[in-house]
């Protein structure tokens, strides 16, 4: 699978402004935790215009906190995603930051309002374990995510 990290690969270039930013977060060696990774992969199957960043994120909450300030939107899953950060005053370190936590220093370090734009979107997994597939439920959920995403993605074309 392709990182698609870098403006260019995101489908942004520097003379664009990034309205929307869409995150897949998780380690795709470990079964169904790779359900963010997988919806960034579907949906990099279509054209992704201007302006829009799909990010493969992998484990890393704090590069996914640098890379979406500014955006005007931000789609991880769909909650509002002041209910699901979560304090964390470990130092800020780039080792063992989760999303959640990314989130939070986020609004620290950028202001109160980083986290009102952004919606996060979760798929329950089933199966942790060390393998390269999804399960059969993942994998329909991860299409289901991206399907759902799809429009959001035409809509800041």
């Amino acid at each position: 699978m392709s990182n698609l990290n870098g403006p260019a690969a995101c489908g942004v270039s520097e003379a664009t402004s990034l309205r929307l930013a869409i995150i897949g977060c998780g380690n795709p060696a470990r079964s169904d935790d790779g359900a963010g990774i997988e919806v960034i992969r579907l949906l990099a199957e279509a054209p992704v215009p201007p302006g829009v960043a799909l990010i493969d994120a992998g484990t890393s909450g704090m590069d996914v906190m640098f890379r979406v300030r500014g955006a005007r939107r931000v789609a991880i899953f769909r909650l509002p995603a002041r209910e699901v950060m979560t304090p964390t005053e470990h130092g800020y370190s780039l080792h063992g930051l989760r999303w959640d936590h990314a989130i939070y220093a986020g609004c620290r370090i950028f202001g109160a309002d980083f986290a009102d734009h952004a919606e996060v979107v979760l798929i329950e997994s089933r199966e942790l374990g060390f393998g390269l597939e999804l399960s059969d439920p993942v994998q329909r959920a991860a299409r289901s995510v991206a399907a759902m995403l799809a429009p959001l993605i035409a809509g800041h074309g």
